[in-house]
Parts: structure tokens; C-alpha cells; sequence
């Protein structure tokens, strides 16, 4: 490629050489500032020759394979597919230029591997350190392998991992580094924030009930406030259609409905409007699209809040014991 064009340029002359209906498909996909940017360089080029058509087109292919290759093995796989098809300096280049660009989450080798193998390198770690890991995998992992931890370990790490705010680059690059010379995979490096409140909460959702209870019930001890916040967001309103339909209408025994459902429902989704219709009587039903047909304009904070009434109530009931909201392999009803 002919050094003296830059980026922009380069992906001016690829929306042109595409033609206006594939290079308006692509303009969907940007933000508006860049396809300003876009559309000035478009107007600014006069005449494109062949040979730096052909230049860019064979760059952006190289590009576009380097990323297919990342995703399938990560970015050793990639290179060393890149320089057996074009050499070992073209494929460096290509790399290096991806590597400054792409946004590839630490710990990209361990979200492809098999969570009890994860296991048997990381259980006797310190708690941090499987906080950490655990926070950059897929939830379902991270449950998985948090569930197969002791109770007491447990409890460390769900902690550990709801206060996480950001870790250093060095120390998240230490640990990538010894787990990926043990499980002998790859990785690259994008050091965002992790953990935090929604990774935990994301872990709890998928792990077993047994798990999830043993781990609140000590943060309630501990961390009441962290205990609390994690409880709100475990289950929310749109989550009612996950509850089977005697589930509901155990829970619709406990609602107001005459103020807290109209309000809750006036702005929910039409899956959970049928959900909640769907275990009312038709007289009801009419009754309540009447009420909130009724009541116009609506603050959208009084709305959360009677959202958050029917969740608490939802909350409260699972806890007695008297409905079960689907979570993990182990909460599978057998009838």
C-alpha cells in the first residue's frame, strides 16, 4: 500500500471503488461524525487510480483475514496464518497495526476454554486472583467454576469481585501471562474495567440457587449495602416472564392491583403485558388495560417504582420458598 494515504483516505477510496449501494450499506454502520469525515473525503478525491484501488482492496482483505484468524485461534494463530500467506514481515505489520486498534478483552484465551480446566489451574489461587480471572469470563463460567469453590471461598471471591472497580494493567498482565503459560493458549491485551457490581450479579444469575443463597447470605452479614444493591438488580421486572404461570399468579395475590400493576405496566415490554394478562381473568384484564388507559402522563420514576414493589414482592416469595425463579442446570424442576 502506497504510503502516503492515510486511514481515512484508505476508506474513502474502499467505499468508492464499492460502488453507492454497498458503500451506503456500510455508512449504516458508523457514527455520524465519521461519516462526515467520510463524505468529505469522498468529495475531496478527484480520481482514484487502478493501482491504488487495487492496493487498498488488498489491504483491507489482509485486514479482514487477520481478524477472522483472532477470533478463530487468537493473535498467534493469527500471525503465523498471516506469514505463511504473505511473509513474515507483511504479517507482522498487519498484526502490529491490529494489535494497536483492536479491542480484545484480557483473558481472551480462557473465555475459549473448558471452565473445570479453568478450575484445576485456578482454585488455589487467593481470592483476588480468582476475582479477577473470573470477572473477565463468560458468566456461565464463572459460575460454573465459582459453584465448584468451598463455601468459604466462595464468598471471598463473589466479594472480592462486587468491589472490584479497576485493576492495574501490570497485574492483570502478570496473571494473563502465568494462566496462559499453563493452560498453553494465547491472548492480547485490552485492560478495561472489570468486576464491579454487574459482573457479580451475572455470575449469581446463572449459578445454582444453593449457591447464590449461601453467597448473599454472608454478604448480608458483611457487606449489608453491597448484599442489597446485588439483590435489586439479581432479578428484574422484565425478568417476570422467566416465572411459570402459577408463579405469577401467586405473585399478582401480593400486588396492588389497582395502583402499582397499571403503573408498572404502562411502559413494560408487550412480553411481559401478555405474561401478566395471561394469568388474569378477562374481566381483569379489561379492567386493568381500562386503568392504565387511564391514567396518561406518567413520571418514569414513579413507574420504576412500583416496578420495583412487584420485584421485592417476586424477591420475597422465592425466599419463603413459595415460587422458584429459574437459575442454573440444579434449578431444573422434575415433576
Amino acid at each position: 500500500m502506497r504510503q502516503g494515504l492515510s486511514g481515512t483516505k484508505k476508506a474513502a477510496v474502499l467505499l468508492i471503488s464499492l460502488g453507492p449501494e454497498l458503500s451506503s450499506q456500510v455508512l449504516k454502520h458508523l457514527r455520524e461524525d465519521q461519516i462526515e469525515e467520510l463524505t468529505l473525503e469522498i468529495a475531496s478525491l478527484r480520481r482514484v487510480e487502478p493501482e491504488v484501488a487495487d492496493s487498498v482492496f488488498k489491504e483491507f482483505h489482509q485486514i479482514y483475514l487477520a481478524k477472522e484468524y483472532i477470533a478463530q485461534g487468537g493473535i498467534e494463530y493469527a500471525h503465523e496464518m498471516l506469514e505463511r500467506a504473505l511473509g513474515t514481515q507483511r504479517a507482522l505489520d498487519i498484526i502490529n497495526r491490529l494489535t494497536a486498534s483492536l479491542q480484545v478483552r484480557p483473558f481472551d484465551f480462557a473465555r475459549k476454554t473448558d471452565a473445570n480446566q479453568l478450575l484445576n489451574f485456578i482454585q488455589n489461587e487467593h481470592p483476588q486472583t480468582i476475582a479477577l480471572v473470573t470477572a473477565y469470563l463468560q458468566p456461565e463460567q464463572a459460575a460454573q467454576i465459582i459453584s465448584s469453590l468451598p463455601p468459604e471461598k466462595q464468598i471471598e471471591v463473589a466479594k472480592r469481585m462486587a468491589l472490584m472497580d479497576s485493576a492495574s494493567p501490570d497485574v492483570i498482565h502478570q496473571v494473563e501471562q502465568v494462566l496462559e503459560r499453563k493452560l498453553a493458549a494465547t491472548a492480547s491485551q485490552e485492560y478495561a474495567q472489570a468486576g464491579g457490581i454487574e459482573a457479580i450479579v451475572g455470575v449469581l444469575n446463572a449459578v445454582d440457587r444453593g449457591t447464590e443463597k449461601t453467597i448473599l447470605e454472608a454478604l448480608t452479614e458483611q457487606e449489608p449495602d453491597l448484599a442489597e444493591e446485588i439483590k435489586r438488580r439479581l432479578f428484574t421486572f422484565e425478568d417476570i416472564v422467566q416465572l411459570d404461570d402459577r408463579a405469577v399468579m401467586r405473585v399478582l395475590r401480593e400486588v396492588d392491583l389497582n395502583k402499582d400493576l397499571p403503573l408498572a405496566l404502562k411502559v413494560a415490554s408487550e412480553e411481559v403485558q401478555r405474561k401478566i394478562f395471561k394469568s388474569m381473568s378477562k374481566r381483569a384484564v379489561e379492567t386493568l388495560q381500562e386503568e392504565m388507559s387511564y391514567l396518561g402522563p406518567v413520571r418514569l420514576r414513579d413507574v420504576e417504582d412500583a416496578q420495583q414493589k412487584i420485584v421485592n414482592i417476586v424477591r420475597r416469595l422465592e425466599e419463603s420458598g413459595e415460587i422458584v425463579i429459574a437459575r442454573g442446570k440444579e434449578d431444573e424442576l422434575i415433576v
